[in-house]
């Protein structure tokens, strides 16, 4: 018989955050083709809400330049947990937040609320590598303007 280290216990599943735990809040309107046949948001409209708010939030800080700039974010990971329902025709706010920030890459974590709700009806993360529009490849650093954006979604508690 030996002595064989214990099997690690499961990551246990997040749950519902505040909106304290959030920087920045996005407001998103739900579209009537976004409900699926259960009658609530289908799950990969909860990715594109994330996407929509972190680009509209960099768009708006004059970090993202859609057609001229020469640094592009690709999505290299993502996640989504889901807690309550969201539907057509809910408005939704989007709580945003900087987990990480690496040389060229940023993990952004977002809350997904029903408007005026005091806790998220979803939450997720997705990270962003920035890479040269042309090249495709890791940018040695994020640009000034990054830089100014993202420092107002770091440092809160998770």
């Amino acid at each position: 018989m030996t002595n064989a280290a214990p099997a690690p216990a499961p990551d246990a599943r997040p749950g519902p955050e505040p909106r304290s735990a959030f920087a920045r809040f996005i407001p998103l309107s739900t579209r009537w083709m976004d409900n699926d046949l259960y009658g609530h948001l289908n799950n990969v409209v909860y990715y594109s809400l994330f996407d929509t708010a972190v680009n509209q939030y960099l768009i708006e800080q004059g970090a993202l330049d859609l057609h001229g700039g020469e640094v592009i974010g690709l999505v290299v990971e993502t996640r989504c947990n889901y807690f309550e329902s969201l539907a057509f025709p809910q408005r939704v706010e989007a709580g945003l937040r900087v987990a990480h920030r690496g040389r060229s890459s940023v993990r952004y974590e977002i809350g997904l609320f029903a408007e005026g709700a005091p806790s998220c009806a979803a939450r997720g993360h997705f990270v962003h590598v920035y890479v040269d529009r042309e090249t495709r490849r890791p940018v040695p650093a994020l640009p000034a303007a990054y830089l100014n954006a993202l420092q107002a979604l770091e440092g809160l508690p998770k």
